[in-house]
């Protein structure tokens, strides 16, 4: 299958007798960027696939309503960032903070020290931040969002997201300094 324009996918959709090529085509053009999204917010994997799920369904329920003031992309960023969050407010935390610093820190003085206990200890410091520092600091780093998109997608000014992105890499730099003392 040849990968569709948003404005292909949105029309089939919509259109009666290919709604199913336009959501396969949906699913094929965005599920692995949507999917690492609700990842790096609820991090098991089989939680973070049934999250992805109810997106897509989300989206699919609601595409007929989509004005086109973003980019498609933006838009099912947004709902899968709302579904990810709403999921982690209803479950407690599954990994102790104190327990993920110290695996952190003991693997820091190894011999066989390597990329992964780096990004163990990101992982942890992003895990400190406040949820729209997190959430910021995630799209601009990890996804590589500019604060225009970012400012669509969460409904705010760029200015305050600069802020808050300012503020979060502060905050991981100083603790990443405290845990490799």
């Amino acid at each position: 299958m040849t990968t569709l324009s948003d404005e292909e996918i949105i029309a089939m959709i919509c259109r009666e007798g290919q709604v199913d090529r336009g959501f396969r085509g949906l699913v094929q053009k965005y599920q692995e960027r949507i999917y690492y999204q609700i990842r790096r917010i609820v991090p098991d994997h089989e939680d973070a696939n049934d999250v992805t799920q109810n997106t897509f369904m989300k989206v699919y329920r609601a595409i007929d309503r989509f004005e086109g003031k973003s980019s498609l992309y933006t838009w099912m960023y947004r709902i899968a960032t709302n579904e990810a969050l709403t999921f982690q407010k209803r479950r407690q935390p599954t990994v102790d903070l104190d327990t993920a610093v110290g695996v952190s820190q003991a693997t820091s003085g190894s011999a066989y020290f390597d990329g992964d206990s780096i990004d163990q200890q990101l992982k942890a410091a992003i895990d400190t931040l406040p949820e729209k520092q997190k959430l910021v600091f995630c799209m601009r780093y990890y996804d590589e969002l500019p604060y225009q998109e970012m400012a669509a997608a969460l409904e705010t000014s760029e200015g305050a997201l600069k802020a808050s992105y300012h503020h979060a890499v502060k905050k991981i730099e100083s603790f990443i300094k405290q845990a490799s003392l």
